[in-house]
């Protein structure tokens, strides 16, 4: 059965290409979303940026109160010509974007039109889209902790789950380097005046994945191993990419600990090793202030939400780490994302602007406009 919710705005903005490294389209889709929001009276700051998207803050008047940040990203995955086109039946949205995160903004934008109909202005709630999201937010991520400050609360608005779950908690993720250096030598003539880097590999790749610990939701990963020259060859040379996910800070210290001693602790003698990469985004941990917000949030709405954690991660990771009380997963339920198959249901839309809406209705501490 069909909302009746109108998403032909949605539509134009699903349809411009966001992919990350597409900055043309990336900054269009954010000069799309400005203007919806300044013609609701907010402020924008722009972020500008060379080789990637601008970055968007749209800020509101400040007076006394709690602040929130509305959170977003105007990225998406997919490459030029890959998947572009919005379409649409009576119970889902499709496209690139619809779930991750295009439909996510889309519903902050109609619940701050709605408060701003209702109210006549708006305070005290802004909102961020940054463009570099879906890349890990390596740019981005030193606006968000200088922002973070300014902030009581941060509600992120990328896909709801499968019953309309808000996401409390986030593993934190880390991508590392590891280069690997010995002696090249004739693997027939000169084999023992070798320093094999590729056997060097070998043990590290298992000392990492033993690190793992399932159940506390520790994963290691070696998830790319390359080195050496030939078969005939005694290989100088190796590196393995790995990554890390971690559910709480003393699994983040343990595992980061054992990897600095595996990288500089050698079972072949005459290797030299060196370490790059570090924490992409910290842990999201559930914790009693969010806990004290959500029950708030009931109250507000009222209506109970049921709550998950998931291994990805967001943007809700950065400012968590930094301490602001934050909730994930206040944008439609979609599934897809990532895929040609995306997809978003209408009627999570629906649910989801008229939850948002009571929500930002509460904490607005714009003035009433003179009729």
């Amino acid at each position: 059965m069909s909302t009746g919710m109108d998403f032909s705005e949605l539509a134009d903005l699903m349809n411009i290409n966001s992919y990350t490294k597409n900055k043309q389209g990336v900054d269009q889709s954010g000069l799309l979303f400005q203007q919806w929001m300044e013609d609701i009276g907010y402020d924008t700051r722009t972020y500008q940026r060379e080789t990637i998207g601008n970055h968007l803050l749209f800020t509101s008047a400040k007076s006394a109160g709690k602040k929130l940040l509305l959170l977003g990203h105007l990225d998406t995955v997919f490459p030029p010509m890959s998947f572009e086109t919005f379409s649409e039946d009576d119970q889902w949205i499709y496209g690139p974007g619809a779930c991750d995160i295009k439909g996510g903004n889309y519903v902050a934008l109609c619940a701050l039109r709605a408060v701003k109909a209702s109210s006549g202005s708006i305070g005290n709630i802004d909102m961020l889209l940054v463009s570099d999201e879906e890349t890990g937010s390596d740019d981005s991520k030193l606006i968000s902790h200088e922002l973070a400050k300014d902030y009581d609360y941060v509600m992120v608005f990328e896909a709801a789950g499968k019953n309309n779950e808000l996401v409390i908690g986030r593993k934190g993720v880390g991508t590392f380097f590891i280069d690997i250096e010995g002696k090249a030598a004739h693997a027939g003539n000169h084999y023992i005046d070798g320093v094999n880097a590729n056997l060097e590999a070998a043990h590290k790749c298992i000392q990492l994945t033993a690190l793992t610990q399932l159940d506390k939701g520790t994963t290691i990963n070696v998830g790319k191993m390359e080195g050496g020259i030939g078969a005939n060859t005694i290989s100088p040379h190796a590196r393995l990419i790995v990554e890390m996910r971690y559910t709480d800070a003393t699994e983040r210290d343990r595992v980061l600990d054992a990897i600095h001693s595996i990288v500089h602790s050698h079972e072949i003698e005459g290797i030299e090793a060196t370490l790059s990469g570090g924490i992409q985004r910290d842990v999201m941990q559930p914790n009693n202030e969010q806990l004290v917000f959500l029950r708030e949030l009931e109250s507000i709405t009222g209506e109970p939400f049921l709550t998950e954690q998931r291994g990805g991660v967001s943007d809700a990771n950065i400012f968590a780490a930094k301490g602001c009380v934050t909730l994930d997963g206040f944008g439609p339920f979609g599934d897809g994302d990532h895929t040609i198959h995306e997809r978003a249901s209408k009627h999570s839309f629906m649910l989801r602007v008229e939850q948002v809406t009571k929500i930002l209705s509460y904490y607005n501490q714009g003035l009433m406009t003179e009729a």
